[in-house]
């Protein structure tokens, strides 16, 4: 099962609800929205209609370290989640956030605890991890590493997570060989289950372009 989407709602939510069953709400990461607003998406969205919350930044900020920052900010984004039916939730480590020993244990603990609170748990590492060692790591916690596969290549397990954050930066938009090559990829790819989740500026027009070259 193929799901694309984006990260944020690049247009208004009810045309954004026409064309894609799958959102990361990105207000999460700076404070939870106000439940009118909660209750309006979950009221215009389609019945199969797939939330994911990002998480807090303060969780990044304390560099996954567990502690009564990350535990409240934890227990305010699971609200959040219960009010929107959200079974998934999204952690993007900071660029800096290294591959080191101490920075590994803490990763491993924080998935735990949040596998705890949520059904399904995503996390993107730092810049300098290699993404199938990131990729072991969350196979030991039961949850999932997400990965660029234009940059990285496909992961190899049964469920995976694609972020796509532009070509050169947020700002930048794909052009048409680099989507040709992803939906190749994704054609190729032997996922189970598997998120396409756009995150650059072009991302509605850039994952609408993506599911026109894989043919949904």
């Amino acid at each position: 099962m193929i799901t694309v989407g984006c990260a944020g709602f690049a247009v208004p939510a009810t045309r954004y609800f026409k064309e894609y069953g799958f959102v990361e709400i990105q207000e999460t990461h700076r404070a939870a929205p106000g439940p009118g607003t909660i209750r309006r998406w979950r009221r215009e969205a389609p019945n199969q209609f797939e939330f994911a919350v990002l998480g807090p930044r303060e969780v990044t900020q304390e560099g996954f370290r567990l502690g009564k920052v990350v535990e409240t900010a934890l227990a305010a984004l699971g609200e959040v989640a219960v009010e929107l039916k959200a079974k998934m939730a999204v952690f993007v480590a900071a660029p800096d956030f290294a591959p080191s020993r101490p920075n590994k244990t803490a990763l491993r603990e924080f998935l735990g605890l949040a596998k705890s609170q949520f059904e399904i748990v995503v996390f993107e590492p730092g810049l300098e991890w290699n993404p199938d060692e990131a990729d072991s790591l969350a196979s030991e916690t039961s949850t999932f590493a997400a990965r660029d596969p234009l940059q990285h290549g496909p992961s190899t397990r049964p469920t995976a997570y694609y972020r796509l954050p532009g070509p050169a930066g947020h700002k930048s938009r794909y052009e048409d060989p680099a989507i040709e090559r992803l939906a190749e990829l994704a054609h190729g790819a032997r996922h189970e289950s598997v998120h396409y989740v756009f995150t650059n500026v072009d991302m509605f027009a850039d994952a609408k372009r993506f599911k026109k070259a894989y043919g949904i």
